[in-house]
């Protein structure tokens, strides 16, 4: 990726308060499938404003593992109005996963940061929504889903979701019971690529090939307002391929990752050296407050800038979730990997500090912006 630079256009709103953890109260869990459960959080009445979330969003858990501060991001699956809820599927050795799955009960409580995020529909503006899901990626599609359904009664929704089996299947009964609901606005196409369905065409890797054939025979492509990914990289690269093969507006696709399955993550750096080699000038503001030190050109931004800024937001340390997000005020800095950011705010000067490495000699990152 080229160097990103601080840009004068306007910068996209996309945050409207800095979130802050909190300790919740689990007021549920629910088994979804032998690997998945969806686990609901009761929010006291003065957190409620902070806590209230648009369809799409997501929430940050946090909590401290061997003497770490090990945080996950985990989409909400409820429809707007609702308390928070998430979904999540074991992921093998997986630090948060396995711990929300089998071991989390009702009365327990854990950090959560406020709902960050900007993969929402407007549900002011009636339409037709696309949703294309693999696996665990249905847990936004669903509160996306539930409530774009219930804010107009103009609005439809197609969904493809896609799963190894059928017993594989987060949400199965909330689908269907949503399928009953909204009988002639509700469009469910179920593909499993273990398991033969009766129609050849749910059969198989909810891939490029499958997908065309799909939306061909079950999508008005032109009378189609959004269209809305999440799932593994492969799969949303595939359905980006086959939405640009039909001429599909890129304002109107949107996407979100849970993982990117085949290619390298940065990893977690837990290490506290001095700096080695080249350095930057680097003022990082935050909160109100800006502080200035050297940091080395081989770090990332949000690795670099923790020992003097402990108080730097992130999740995944991916360029997946988003929660890093700042802006580059002056200065160059290069941006190795971005699965978050819109292509507006790139070009606004926005990047992912986790995968954002300095440049210039002096650069500002803002991220109250």
């Amino acid at each position: 990726m080229a160097p990103t630079t601080a840009d004068p256009a306007p910068a996209p709103t996309r945050r409207a308060r800095r979130p802050a953890f909190h300790t919740l109260r689990v007021a549920a869990v629910q088994p979804l499938c032998e690997d998945a459960a969806a686990i609901s959080f009761g929010i006291p009445e003065h957190l409620t404003e902070e806590f209230a979330y648009r369809p799409g969003q997501s929430i940050t858990l946090r909590r401290e593992i061997d003497g770490r501060d090990e945080r996950r991001s985990y989409s909400i699956c409820s429809p707007v109005g609702a308390p928070p809820r998430i979904g999540v599927r074991v992921v093998p050795d997986g630090l948060f996963s396995s711990w929300l799955v089998n071991d989390v009960r009702p009365g327990d409580t854990v950090e959560v940061m406020a709902p960050t995020g900007a993969f929402t529909p407007d549900l002011s503006q009636p339409g037709h929504h696309v949703l294309i899901a693999a696996g665990s990626g249905i847990t936004p599609m669903l509160s996306i889903a539930e409530s774009v359904l219930a804010a107009d009664l103009d609005s439809r929704v197609t969904l493809f979701y896609g799963n190894r089996r059928s017993d594989t299947v987060m949400f199965a009964d909330e689908l269907a019971d949503l399928k009953d609901l909204h009988p002639t606005r509700f469009q469910l196409g179920h593909v499993l690529s273990r398991e033969p369905r009766e129609a050849e065409v749910l059969s198989g890797r909810l891939d490029a090939d499958r997908l065309a054939v799909l939306v061909d025979a079950l999508v008005d492509v032109g009378a189609a307002d959004h269209w809305w990914l999440c799932g593994p990289h492969g799969m949303v690269r595939d359905a980006q391929q086959v939405l640009a093969g039909l001429g599909v507006p890129a304002e109107r696709v949107h996407q979100e990752l849970f993982f990117a399955d085949d290619e390298p993550v940065q990893p977690v750096r837990h290490e506290d050296r001095p700096p080695r080699g080249p350095v930057s000038q680097v003022t990082i503001t935050l909160d109100g407050r800006s502080t200035t030190s050297a940091l080395p050109r081989d770090r990332s931004l949000l690795d670099g800038a923790q020992k003097i800024r402990p108080d730097l937001p992130f999740a995944c340390k991916g360029g997946v979730c988003g929660t890093c997000r700042a802006l580059v005020t002056d200065g160059t800095a290069d941006m190795r990997r971005n699965y978050a950011l819109e292509p507006v705010e790139v070009d606004a000067g926005y990047v992912l500090t986790c995968q954002t490495f300095p440049v210039s000699d002096a650069l500002t990152v803002d991220f109250d912006s």
